[in-house]
């Protein structure tokens, strides 16, 4: 017979007290084993002793390059200057696919099934002509210089660089006032204004992460750079011999962009000594290590977080403009269309601006994106000087000489390309960075000012150009 000695609940207590305190120690050793082990492999990487030569540390060697007074600026300049350039020049073949696949091919074929079944002339325009057309383009334009733009910037934060460019851009914006984070949310901006102003999260200080996001938009987005690009190509470089044309254009359109730059820093420096006045506060940058970048994580994040986000809100917006620029074009008003009447009433300002009431209006109906203002204003200069043109209210493009023709007979002179270059810069946001801007601030007093200001500044700045360039003429 077995004898067993019952077991009490102190026991138990006992017991699981000792277990403990043994996992305990085991837990503690090993850590402090593992701090020991760390220390002694940072210590024998960075540090020479006395005889010894210099130990080759490639991250710190990279950093010297990058972070140096002397190199650091030109080497950012001259990395996001081939950021864009793959950018513009990889996305024109895709674009133009997308434009022959939905504007070529699928538009005509959709009017045509619109005609086989009976549909009205005014429900088959408002749909198709209106707001599939206005919705085709902006995808054919906006989706290819995202797909590529977001994917190059997420490689360039997976290996660490970002971080070293707010270091170096740290002390300028805070001497503007704002935040050196600032710096990853205006880069971002050149992708999309919209993804400019979510980027501002990582930014701690409520105050700087407003003067953040209401200088984003200073930064030009990939919809602008299509009407810098042409206007340059067309006016600037069509004055020029052909072998420095392609050269002086890209170099204005450069310029233009890095006017926006200066502009951010102007107005960080103006807000943060007036509406936004504060103390500039410190933040601890961590300059994490060089590694590999993730491709899947990369295509992940810029292509679902950020490019197909993006594109469905742009989408969402642009089908109300595209009906809105149909019906402008075809509603008759005492023998005029509404968009002629509209016309003719901004016709004053815009000519006091260096511009026209067309370029005016095609810049209220590209509020929901700007990818839209160039064929808008095609369209309308056709419905103004009554050449023939695809249709009313039919937004559509042209060739190069074909295009310089109908502007030309519109009456744009160098003066409308330098202020159209200006204007696209600094004007209103989008619709979609404004809804962004409100969903990420939950205010309607700074969405106003984010979208007021820069239009004010834009207003003032081509007055400007303006009234100096009549004066020297």
């Amino acid at each position: 017979m077995t004898h067993t000695t019952p077991v009490t609940a102190e026991d138990i207590l006992q017991t699981a007290q000792k277990l403990r305190w043994e996992v305990g120690q085991n837990f503690h050793e090993r850590l402090i084993e593992a701090i020991y082990t760390e220390a002694a492999r940072i210590a024998d990487r960075v540090v020479t002793h006395p005889g010894e030569d210099r130990k080759f540390d490639l991250d710190r060697t990279i950093d010297r390059l990058v972070t140096s007074r002397l190199w650091g600026f030109p080497i950012m300049i001259l990395l996001f200057t081939v950021v864009f350039w793959i950018t513009i020049s990889g996305a024109n073949y895709p674009s133009e696919l997308l434009a022959v696949l939905l504007i070529d091919n699928l538009h005509p074929w959709l009017k045509g099934l619109a005609a086989t079944l009976g549909a009205p002339w005014w429900l088959d325009g408002l749909l198709i002509d209106g707001m599939y057309l206005a919705t085709a383009w902006v995808v054919s334009v906006m989706l290819p210089p995202m797909a590529i733009f977001f994917p190059l910037f997420t490689l360039l934060e997976d290996f660490g660089y970002l971080p070293r460019m707010a270091f170096n851009l740290d002390n300028i914006f805070k001497k503007a006032g704002a935040h050196g984070k600032q710096a990853l949310s205006m880069m971002m901006g050149f992708g999309c204004n919209a993804a400019g102003v979510v980027a501002t999260r990582i930014i701690d200080s409520p105050r700087e992460r407003l003067i953040a996001i209401i200088t984003n938009n200073f930064s030009l987005c990939n919809g602008r750079w299509p009407t810098q690009i042409l206007i340059a190509s067309l006016f600037i470089g069509g004055m020029l011999p052909a072998h420095l044309a392609g050269l002086v254009s890209a170099a204005a359109v450069v310029g233009v962009a890095l006017l926006g730059v200066l502009f951010s820093f102007a107005v960080s420096w103006g807000l943060s000594r007036s509406i936004l006045r504060g103390e500039v506060s410190t933040f601890s940058l961590e300059l994490p290590p060089y590694r590999p970048p993730r491709i899947l994580q990369t295509l992940y994040t810029s292509v679902i977080d950020r490019t197909i986000h993006i594109l469905w809100r742009a989408v969402v917006f642009s089908a109300p403009a595209g009906a809105a620029i149909w019906l402008s074009a075809n509603i008759q008003i005492a023998g005029d269309s509404i968009a002629g009447h509209l016309i003719r009433l901004l016709d004053p300002l815009g000519m006091l601006v260096g511009l026209n009431g067309v370029i005016l209006l095609a810049y209220v109906f590209a509020i929901p994106a700007n990818e839209i203002v160039i064929p808008t204003v095609l369209m309308l200069t056709v419905l103004v000087t009554g050449q023939s043109g695809a249709g009313a209210g039919v937004l559509f493009e042209l060739e190069g000489d074909q295009m310089m023709a109908l502007f030309r007979a519109g009456g744009w002179t160098l003066l409308t390309a330098v202020n159209l270059m200006l204007f696209s810069l600094v004007h209103n946001p989008c619709s979609t960075t404004i809804f962004t801007i409100y969903k990420e601030t939950g205010s309607r007093k700074w969405t106003a000012v984010a979208a007021l200001l820069p239009l004010a500044l834009g207003f003032a700045l081509t007055f400007l150009v303006a009234q100096v360039w009549r004066l020297v003429s």
